[in-house]
C-alpha cells in the first residue's frame, strides 16, 4: 500500500487527519480551513473531468505538471546552498544528518539515508531516517503517528542527538506535527542545524527551522496528493543534501563515487571502472593497485597518481580526513 500523501497528509475524504483519538467536529472544521488555505492542497475545477479523458491525454497533462517541479527548485537554490554549507560543516565534525517526516515524506527521507551507505560508503548511522510510526509506516499507514510531535522528540532522543548533529523536517504541507516537533525539539533541545524542507510558502516548518526551503510546486493534478509533485521535489532536494554534502566532505574525486562500497559484482566492475577514469591506469595496474589496498577505491587511485605504496596511502587519507584531492597534494609534496 502507498499513501496518496504526505505529512497533512493521512487524510480522510473529508481533509481531516486520521488520529487515535477522537477529534470533535469543531477541531475538524479547524483542520479543513487549515488545509484549504495551502497551496498543495488546492482544488483545480479545470481538471475535474480528467477521469473521462484518454490515457495518452491524461499522461500528457501529468507529464507537464512534472516538468514544472525543477523551476520551482531553482528558486530556491540559494536556500538549498546554505543548508548544504553549514550542513556540511557539522558533519566533518562528526555530526549525522537526519531526516525527519511522516507518510511520504518520511518514506523518502529514510530512501535518501539508505543509499547514502553504497554509493558514498557512509556508516549506517551518519545518515538516519526517521519516519512517524516507525519501520512499519514504510509500507502501511501508522494511525496518528504523523500527529505527534511528543513522537519526534522520543525518537530523536533515542538517537542520541548532539549539538553537531543536522536535523532535515520533512512535510509537503509544512504543518505535519511530526516534522515541526522534530526540527524544534533538535533545535530547543539539543542546539542541533535544523532544516525545514516544505512545498508551501510562509509554513510553520520553515519558521521553526534554521533554513527553510520552500519549493512551491503547486496544486496537484489529484487534490491534496502530495506524493506527486511535492514528493519529486522533495525527492530532487533532498538528492542535492545529501550529494552536495558529501562532495563537500570528499567522498567525491572529481564526479566520480570513490568511496563507492564494492558490495556485489555489479560495484566490484564499477570499482575498477572508476579506477580507470579517475588514472587511466592499464587493467594490471589497477588489479595490482587494489590488491595492495584491500579493495578500497580511493586508496588505489593514491597510489597509482601519487606513486605511493598501500599503508601510505592510508595514512595520507586519514591525514586529509579522507580528501582524495588533499592526499594527492600531499603525497606530491612528500616526494
Amino acid at each position: 500500500m502507498t499513501s496518496t500523501t504526505d505529512a497533512s497528509d493521512a487524510t480522510d475524504p473529508t481533509g481531516a487527519p486520521h488520529h487515535h483519538q477522537h477529534k470533535r467536529g469543531d477541531d475538524y472544521g479547524e483542520l479543513r480551513a487549515q488545509l484549504a488555505t495551502l497551496t498543495t492542497e488546492a482544488f483545480r475545477p479545470e481538471l475535474s473531468g480528467i477521469d473521462r479523458l484518454p490515457t495518452a491525454e491524461i499522461a500528457q497533462i501529468m507529464n507537464g505538471e512534472d516538468a514544472t517541479v525543477p523551476a520551482a527548485v531553482a528558486e530556491q537554490l540559494p536556500a538549498i546552498a546554505a543548508a548544504i554549507d553549514a550542513t556540511a560543516e557539522r558533519m566533518a565534525r562528526g555530526g549525522r544528518l537526519v531526516y525527519a517526516g511522516a507518510g511520504t515524506a518520511g518514506r523518502l527521507g529514510v530512501l535518501d539515508a539508505s543509499e547514502c551507505p553504497p554509493t558514498f560508503n557512509t556508516d549506517p548511522g551518519e545518515v538516519v531516517g526517521l519516519i512517524a510510526g516507525g519501520p512499519s509506516a514504510l509500507v502501511e499507514a501508522v494511525e496518528g503517528a504523523e500527529d505527534s510531535k511528543e513522537l519526534a522528540a522520543e525518537d530523536l532522543d533515542g538517537l542520541g542527538l548532539t549539538a553537531d548533529d543536522v536535523v532535515v523536517g520533512i512535510s509537503a504541507s509544512g504543518r505535519t506535527p511530526y516534522a515541526i516537533g522534530a526540527v524544534e525539539h533538535a533545535r530547543t533541545r539539543y542546539g542541533a542545524l535544523t532544516i525545514g524542507l516544505s512545498c508551501n510558502a510562509d509554513s510553520a516548518l520553515a519558521a521553526a527551522a534554521e533554513h527553510g526551503i520552500e519549493v512551491v510546486v503547486g496544486p496537484e493534478l489529484l487534490t491534496g496528493s502530495t506524493r506527486l509533485k511535492a514528493g519529486t521535489a522533495q525527492k530532487l532536494v533532498l538528492n542535492m543534501l545529501s550529494t552536495i554534502t558529501m562532495i563537500r566532505l570528499g567522498k567525491t574525486y572529481g564526479n566520480l563515487m570513490v568511496d563507492v562500497r564494492a558490495s556485489n559484482e555489479k560495484l566490484r566492475a564499477r570499482s575498477r571502472r572508476i579506477v580507470a577514469l579517475a588514472t587511466g591506469a592499464s587493467d594490471e595496474e589497477i588489479e595490482a593497485a587494489l590488491a595492495a589496498t584491500d579493495g578500497e577505491v580511493k586508496n588505489a587511485i593514491l597510489t597509482i597518481l601519487g606513486g605511493v605504496d598501500g599503508p601510505t596511502a592510508a595514512r595520507l587519507l586519514t591525514a586529509s580526513d579522507g580528501h582524495l584531492r588533499a592526499a594527492l597534494d600531499n603525497s606530491r609534496t612528500t616526494h
